[in-house]
Formats: structure tokens, C-alpha cells, sequence
């Protein structure tokens, strides 16, 4: 009995001694990859140490950019992400926050010292670091939750690349062919499980309005670079045009009139028509606060009506981030980006962005099953529409 004792004891203690290697060799694999980390940040990127890296701001936007791409890639189906992939998600991204706890500003505060009250300045997380912070990563953890729920089966399937029945079927989106197709049950989903669906969907909805809203916030608040300013035209009619111009312009303005005036077939045309807009709105700010001396209005047009054309190009800017969240940056965002030093903007326009496109993705995906099941109900039904987010947009306008 002792002797059996003994030996249970040397088993026992081998597998702590294993367990304590495995347990240092993690913390010890962890802390150079957070050496490698700061190291590149503070490098700037520029690895050769010769000081022509990027700004610490770019750096940590950067940073978590190609994180988020290489964790989420291009979420190709509706699936939990594997759970390595999980916790390198939630580590990696601790670590690149934690540069905010240091972000501070002075504030005051009532100390008692001895029966006697006084206002002493102490410090404090920023306030738009402190209020936004903790719902980006509610919204993070509600997007991993969403994909932790089409776990298991949810009676639709994704196709294999030799499925002829797949390859007949027309897709939502043609020009995305690389895509997984789904496939669903002869006669459709059950209503339950397109209940189901339609839920999650708005659930990820929800998500992507938060995160464009907390986005554009933060865009707006950045600064514009003279170097962007110095490409601009002289006045706001040359950036937008003599059609734009005019419709923006007229006595009776109506946003979603001016949208549907607009070709706005492709990504391109759209960002073209976004990187008008945006310039034409910096060229009337610069005007109206008389940073730039030269005249880009006619002298019968008042101040008042120069805020109500920048309020209307404004508007339609709003709708056209609301409407096509997935298109690509416009030349002003970049720019802004690029040259941004502020490091608290940079990590939350950074990740914002990535949860919006994130979520935009997940939709994408749930309204491919949708429109995989509309077809197995109606196989001559026409093809949804490119962004059916839209609809989901007027939709809230018009009940407001």
C-alpha cells in the first residue's frame, strides 16, 4: 500500500512538473510575442531602426487592422471561429488595448485632508477612451457570440465546389464566386429556423449601426491634413460638379431623391461620388471660418444657405455609410488616418472599422442563406438587391 502510495506520488508529481513546463513555456511563448509587438511599435514599422517608421498612432492602427484580417480573414460561412483563433482574438487585442488605461486627462475632485475640503486635479482614463472602449468590446463579444450560435445544425449546409446543383444556382452576389454557396432543404427552411435567422440578423444589425456610428464620430473628430486640403479645387461647384451642384442646391431638397438621381451601380462610382461630396463639404468649412481667403461662392449666396448645402451634402454622406457600409475607404478617411497622431482616435477608428466590417460580413453571409431559401420557394424570383442593408434603412427612416 505505501509502496503504491510512493509511486501514485512520483506520477503525480511528474504531471505537475509537466503541466508547470507546459505553463512557462506558454508565458514565456506569450511574452516574446508582446516583445515583438511593442517592438514593432515603437519601430514604427521601420525595422531597420533608422527612424523613418510610422507614427505610434498609424502603428497601433495598423496593428490591429492586420489582426483583425488575419483572425477573421474574409468569414466565408456562417461558423464559430475555432477556439484558437478565439484566444489569440481576445489576447492580442488586450494587449494592443492596453495602451489606453495610460491615455489620461486631469479632472477635478473633492479630497478631505484634515476636516478640510479642497478640489485637487487627479487623473482619469479620457472620456471618449472610458466611454467608448467598453462598447466596442460589448459589440466584439456580441459578434463572436453571433457566430458561437450557428454552431451544430441549422438545416442549411454550404455546397462543395464539384456540387453541379450548387453551380446551377444563381448567387446573391455574382461577383463574389469565390464564396461558399448555401444550400437548404428542398422545400426551404422551417419557419422556425428562418425566425431564427431573421433574429440573428437583426442582432448583427444592431451591431453595425453601433460600430459606423462610433466610426464616423471618430473620423469626424480627426483633424483634416493640409496635405489633403492642398489638392483640393478652389471651390466647392468644381469638386462636385455643374449636376451635383445643382441638385444639391435646388429650393426643395430631397436626400433620397438626390440618391436615386445617382448611378450608384458599383463600389467605384459610389466612393467617387463620396470623395466629391467630402471635399466640396471641407472647401465650404474652410470658407465659412475664413481659413482660406479665396471666394468660392457667388457674393448672393448668404452664410445661411452656404450651412444648409453643407448640412444637405452632410446628410448624404450619412445615408451612403449607413446604406453601403461594405465599400472601400474614401480619400479623406484614408488621409485622415494616415496622418492622424492622436493614438486614442487611432485605436478606436481602427477598431471600430473592423467590427463594422465584421458585422457587415456576417449579414452578408445570413442573407446569402435568405436568398438561398427565397429561391428553393420561388426558383424564378429575381435576385436580391446588391446591398439589401438599403432596405433595412429606409425602412427605420420612414418610420421616423
Amino acid at each position: 500500500m505505501v509502496r503504491a502510495a510512493e509511486e501514485d506520488q512520483i506520477v503525480n508529481s511528474g504531471l505537475g512538473d509537466e503541466n508547470a513546463s507546459n505553463n512557462d513555456c506558454k508565458n514565456s511563448s506569450d511574452l516574446e510575442m508582446i516583445k515583438e509587438k511593442f517592438a514593432k511599435l515603437l519601430l514604427g514599422e521601420d525595422m531597420s531602426g533608422g527612424g523613418k517608421g510610422v507614427s505610434s498612432a498609424l502603428a497601433l492602427s495598423n496593428a490591429i487592422t492586420n489582426l483583425a484580417a488575419s483572425v477573421f480573414g474574409e468569414q466565408s460561412r456562417l461558423e464559430p471561429m475555432p477556439p484558437e483563433r478565439q484566444t489569440r482574438w481576445r489576447k492580442e487585442m488586450d494587449w494592443l488595448l492596453s495602451v489606453t488605461d495610460h491615455i489620461v486627462e486631469f479632472v477635478p475632485s473633492k479630497q478631505n485632508t484634515n476636516g478640510v475640503s479642497m478640489d485637487v486635479m487627479v487623473t482619469r482614463q479620457r472620456s471618449d477612451l472610458r466611454m467608448n472602449i467598453p462598447a466596442l468590446r460589448k459589440l466584439d463579444a456580441m459578434l463572436i457570440e453571433c457566430l458561437d450560435n450557428f454552431k451544430g445544425d441549422h438545416e442549411f449546409t454550404y455546397a462543395s465546389k464539384n456540387d453541379n446543383e450548387a453551380k446551377s444556382m444563381r448567387k446573391r452576389e455574382e461577383d463574389k464566386w469565390w464564396l461558399p454557396t448555401p444550400k437548404v432543404p428542398p422545400d426551404g427552411l422551417s419557419e422556425a429556423t428562418r425566425k431564427w435567422l431573421q433574429f440573428q440578423k437583426e442582432s448583427v444589425h444592431q451591431v453595425l449601426k453601433a460600430a459606423l456610428a462610433i466610426n464616423a464620430q471618430i473620423l469626424m473628430e480627426m483633424e483634416v491634413p493640409e496635405s489633403y486640403t492642398e489638392t483640393l479645387p478652389k471651390n466647392g461647384r468644381a469638386s462636385l460638379g455643374d449636376h451635383i451642384y445643382k441638385s444639391i442646391t435646388v429650393d426643395h431638397f430631397e436626400p433620397d431623391q438626390f440618391l436615386s438621381s445617382m448611378d450608384l451601380t458599383t463600389d467605384h462610382k459610389i466612393v467617387d461620388l463620396k470623395n466629391r461630396i467630402e471635399a466640396s463639404v471641407v472647401i465650404w468649412k474652410r470658407k465659412m471660418s475664413a481659413k482660406d481667403g479665396r471666394s468660392g461662392w457667388g457674393s448672393g449666396v448668404s452664410l445661411e444657405k452656404r450651412e444648409q448645402f453643407e448640412d444637405r451634402a452632410e446628410t448624404i454622406l450619412l445615408i451612403l455609410k449607413q446604406r453601403y457600409p461594405g465599400i472601400p475607404q474614401s480619400t479623406l478617411e484614408i488621409s485622415k488616418i494616415e496622418h492622424n497622431r492622436d493614438v486614442g482616435h487611432a485605436i478606436l477608428e481602427s477598431y471600430s472599422r473592423i467590427l463594422e466590417s465584421l458585422a457587415h460580413k456576417v449579414l452578408s453571409r445570413i442573407e446569402d442563406v435568405q436568398h438561398a431559401d427565397v429561391l428553393t420557394q420561388n426558383p424564378s424570383s429575381q435576385s436580391l438587391k446588391r446591398n439589401s442593408l438599403k432596405d433595412s434603412f429606409n425602412i427605420e427612416e420612414s418610420g421616423k
